[in-house]
């Protein structure tokens, strides 16, 4: 009996250890991140969250603080939005040479806002020529509008169609057609499509925000962020997806419920409660890898960190079935 145990002993220390998570192993400036998005230029990874701060890896593990990406809103957007402190949920992508930064402008709880554009030619602050060029006001809600411009993704469709999504609340959220050349709606005077909402009572909030909007397999796949962010360790957050064969819809979740009566099938969600430390993620930005492999960035708030909105990077597998699962 007991050189059975011995060899069982024996043969456990040989054996390798479990392969920690990508999120278990990310070490560095992970504290404050929130609603970050993703990027690689070269062999640098960036991650831009709101309050365009900017973090930076060579091996998506151990990232360092870097410098804002804007350090004051442009004149049109303090004239627009009155009491905007700054920018918030940026969205990053490269376009005909340049690098968008799309951002959103507001005040808490209110949809007097507006989606704002910046462009540089390289990510890398000490590249020849990097600097944040201001294109300008791209779009805007007010009190009289069902909808709020905030949260904004640019998506190439299959047919190289430009477009921006974008939405919070409200009437949940809206896709229009942009210019390629300009970044800007293609139609200034066209209404936003609707291709998800939460219905509720008169009166009630809607919480539905943060879409993404990639292309996989043939299909458009949208993820929006489900009730309530930014109440630390009682956020309620979290992330569902679906996916739609032409980009303005109809976006369905697995099981067939559609994104425009509250549907989806759930992405993200906090850890079981017997874990109790990451709670809350949601707003995701994704990226699809040089080498083909395929990242989801959000965040989520630390239980053993106060409640701090922190980076969070998990691999995403596509299923037998066709759909992402998020290896946390």
């Amino acid at each position: 009996m007991k050189r059975g145990l011995v060899l069982s002993a024996a043969l456990a220390l040989a054996a390798p250890a479990a392969a920690q998570s990508l999120n278990a192993r990310l070490a560095g400036d992970l504290v404050p991140t929130h609603d970050p998005v993703i990027a690689r230029e070269g062999d640098t990874y960036y991650v831009f969250g709101t309050g365009l701060d900017s973090r930076s890896s060579t091996d998506l593990v151990h990232w360092q603080a870097g410098p804002k990406l804007i350090e004051h809103l442009p004149d049109w957007a303090t004239r627009l939005i009155p009491g905007a402190q700054g920018a918030w949920a940026p969205d990053i992508s490269r376009v005909d040479g340049r690098w968008r930064l799309y951002y959103s402008v507001s005040t808490f709880g209110s949809n007097r806002s507006a989606i704002g554009l910046a462009t540089s030619p390289t990510l890398d602050p000490k590249a020849p020529g990097y600097g944040w060029r201001d294109e300008g006001l791209v779009l805007q809600s007010t009190p009289a509008s069902d909808y709020n411009a905030i949260d904004p993704n640019f998506v190439i469709d299959a047919e190289g169609r430009h477009w921006l999504t974008f939405g919070s609340f409200w009437s949940g959220i809206k896709l229009v057609r942009l210019n390629p050349a300009t970044g800007k709606p293609l139609d200034p005077a066209a209404a936003p499509i609707g291709i998800a909402r939460r219905p509720a009572p008169a009166g009630a909030p809607a919480p539905i925000e943060a879409p993404f909007i990639l292309r996989h397999g043939g299909w458009y796949w949208l993820f929006a962020s489900y009730d309530y962010c930014c109440k630390g360790t009682n956020s309620t957050y979290y992330t569902v997806v679906s996916r739609a064969k032409a980009i303005t819809g109809p976006y369905l979740g697995k099981d067939g419920s559609a994104m425009l009566h509250g549907g989806g099938t759930i992405f993200l969600r906090a850890d079981l409660t017997e874990k109790q430390r990451f709670r809350g993620p949601g707003h995701p930005g994704f990226l699809h890898d040089k080498d083909g492999a395929d990242y989801v960035v959000y965040h989520a708030y630390d239980r053993e960190n106060k409640g701090a909105p922190t980076l969070r990077i998990a691999p995403i597998r596509w299923g037998a079935d066709g759909w992402p699962v998020a290896e946390d």
